[in-house]
């Protein structure tokens, strides 16, 4: 009997650990969800967690163990062999974004694991008898339950702390704004678009340092509540100019941000088919990025990139308005006389009354220099001299994963885009690797994502563009595989120089296996954790 209950108490603690384990899993996914129920909800509709092996599995033990027809040492054999399988499993996981311990993210799983403990005593409640065995075997089934409804558990959490959480946002909204309100020198400006915000951001944010004392938005933090979290932790009252980033998955969001730190400058850099699933249409897009323009002031100045159809039709007329572009036949500042060499690029600044400013960078790629070409125009509008341009333009370091180029041991040369994919992002990648002829040129990409309805055939339009300026693909995932595959086939690449794996590692080995010296090898776009 001593020993049949220490047995039980070992399967509880394997379980115990594999809820915990789990739960802290579906918090990560949460978060890389921004927090937000209904998008968890759909990611676990399209990923097939809730009808992975293990989860079905422990469902099938769990209505075995509440049958009267089990025997409690089967059931709780089964459930330490999944249990510990799934721990195994979780413990020797690695993910490209792993969770980031927040404060709000504690909070979470605190009440998650309360949640848990209360529902599990629940059952075991339910299911106790005055045999010290049999409750344990109840322990054990109500931690397979809980198991089995971790994601359940898990938005439950969130919708428990709602209350909580907006008490605790609004208080640091309003402490932000205090301090915004208590610097009326400052000068903001809000940055926003479909793609090339971030790049945007630090190509300014180094230009303008040369003359004022500038802070900026750090990493991605281009949510009304990294706004905050900026302005609380990092705004100095020596601070000049604040450059903002401002992130948008819904129409309203750019406006929340900029009613908090109305901003007196704003560049919009591009509105395409980004985030389409849940914006629904490109002119919804449109309006979210235009509510940064409709909130400057009549003496502002609105910044936008008139390459995009979405943004040339559309009329700004609250404010200034400076229009750019590096096509756009229209647009008073341009990029002219772009030339790329082994040691970056080269080009002019055109812009009215016949202004020339020749500039040259270690950045490549056409996208890199319409975004530096906001922040130069942007710039020569708050003042700085062109002598001071030129030199920060000179010594910009590249974005990190945004079309960097670096030398690596072997010989390769490594062109680093994986931090984002967009359609004309990619296709500006694929341009400059296919410039590179001194050896194979190597793609190594999971695709687009968040296209909505033109998911499929952007994907496939990508893979048309694979061919035209790639020897190999690597295709990485299956969520875009058909399209990309289709794409290429129609551009012409030999079948035999596609491949297609599942995870980031196999590539890798298909690549140590191809590469050689002389190789240039384009990473574009790396998929988070929850896509596949």
């Amino acid at each position: 009997m001593i020993l049949a209950v220490i047995l039980i108490s070992v399967v509880a603690a394997i379980l115990g650990l594999t809820v915990v384990l789990e739960l802290k899993r579906d918090l990560m996914m949460l978060q890389q969800n921004s927090y937000r129920t209904g998008r968890y909800r759909r990611w676990l509709s399209e990923s097939g967690d809730t009808t992975s092996w293990p989860r079905l599995a422990m469902i099938a033990i769990f209505m075995l163990s509440l049958s009267t027809l089990s025997h409690p040492y089967i059931s709780a054999a089964l459930m330490a062999l999944c249990g510990l399988t799934v721990s195994v499993r979780l413990l020797q996981a690695r993910y490209k974004k792993p969770l980031v311990w927040t404060a709000r993210a504690r909070r979470i799983y605190a009440a998650a694991l309360v949640i848990a403990a209360g529902a599990g005593t629940g059952l075991v409640f339910i299911l106790s008898h005055t045999d010290a065995l049999l409750t344990l075997s109840g322990v054990c089934t109500a931690l397979t339950g809980c198991y089995c409804a971790s994601h359940i558990i898990t938005m439950a959490a969130v919708t428990v702390l709602t209350p909580v959480e907006s008490a605790i946002n609004r208080r640091y909204y309003n402490d932000a704004r205090r301090r915004l309100r208590s610097m009326p020198g400052l000068r903001v400006i809000g940055i926003t678009g479909s793609y090339g915000k971030t790049s945007t951001k630090h190509y300014l944010h180094r230009i303008l340092s040369e003359q004022f004392d500038t802070l900026m938005t750090p990493g991605s933090f281009n949510t009304t509540l990294g706004v905050i979290r900026t302005v609380r932790e990092h705004l100095k009252p020596y601070n000049e100019v604040f450059i903002c980033e401002m992130g948008a998955k819904n129409i309203g969001d750019v406006r929340e941000i900029c009613e908090l730190v109305r901003p007196s400058m704003g560049i919009i850099t591009a509105v395409g088919p980004q985030h389409l699933e849940s914006f629904g249409t490109i002119e919804n897009v449109q309006r979210a990025k235009f509510e940064l323009a409709d909130a400057l002031p009549a003496d502002g100045c609105a910044i936008v990139n008139d390459d995009f159809e979405y943004i040339a039709d559309r009329p700004v007329d609250n404010t200034a308005c400076c229009r750019y572009g590096i096509s756009a036949v229209g647009a008073e500042w341009r990029a002219e006389d772009i030339r790329y060499t082994a040691h970056g690029t080269t080009f002019t600044v055109t812009g009215p009354e016949g202004r020339r400013l020749p500039l040259s960078t270690r950045l490549m790629g056409e996208c890199n220099v319409s975004d530096l070409l906001a922040a130069v125009v942007c710039a020569i509008r708050l003042g700085v001299p062109d002598a001071k341009i030129a030199a920060a333009v000179a010594s910009i370091e590249p974005v990190e994963h945004r079309l960097t180029v670096k030398d690596v041991p072997g010989g390769l040369t490594i062109l680093d885009d994986a931090f984002n994919s967009n359609p004309v992002g990619s296709r500006m990648a694929l341009e400059v690797l296919g410039t590179f002829t001194g050896g194979k040129r190597i793609v190594i990409t999971p695709g687009m994502i968040e296209l909505g309805s033109q998911q499929e055939e952007l994907n496939r339009e990508f893979g048309r563009h694979i061919a035209a300026n790639a020897d190999v693909a690597i295709v990485v995932g299956r969520y875009n595989r058909q399209a990309i595959t289709e794409g290429i086939a129609e551009g012409g690449m030999d079948p035999k120089a596609v491949h297609t794996v599942d995870t980031f590692n196999q590539a890798q080995e298909i690549l140590r296996s191809i590469a050689a010296a002389g190789d240039t090898v384009l990473y574009e776009n790396d998929l988070p954790d929850t896509f596949k």
